[in-house]
């Protein structure tokens, strides 16, 4: 029973050291939305700026750094007038694809479930 226990225990510690690097990878509002929006091709920095709207570009340059360091994101400097930098996905990346897309199914389901939730409150009010 006892090495039963400790089995358990260490799958459940295993288990969440996967998800706290997953985490820790993919922390903050941003990152998952970079990749999504790298998904149609290299972009300029102003580029992602405008897309992303909210985004500083002191937190959009540190979020593309750490995403560039995690290796999604590759940093291509072109020898142009000004210099042209751009921004793309590795092929790396692409294993992020299933858990954005079971990302935004859930996001969808969440939405419609929380929209029906009010609507029917609000039929229930006199």
């Amino acid at each position: 029973m006892a090495n039963e226990a400790k089995h358990v225990t260490e799958q459940c510690n295993a288990a969440l050291n996967a998800i706290r690097d997953t985490l820790y990878v993919l922390s903050g509002k941003w990152k998952i939305q970079l990749i999504v929006i790298l998904r149609d091709g290299p972009m300029r920095f102003n580029e992602i700026q405008r897309a992303l709207i909210d985004i500083t570009p002191k937190v959009l340059s540190r979020e593309l750094r750490e995403l560039e360091l995690n290796e999604f994101v590759i940093r291509k400097v072109y020898d142009t007038f000004p210099v042209t930098v751009t921004y793309e996905l590795t092929p790396y990346s692409a294993t992020l694809d299933p858990i954005i897309d079971s990302l935004r199914k859930w996001g969808v389901q969440h939405r419609e479930r929380i929209v029906e939730s009010r609507r029917s409150s609000e039929e229930r009010l006199p």
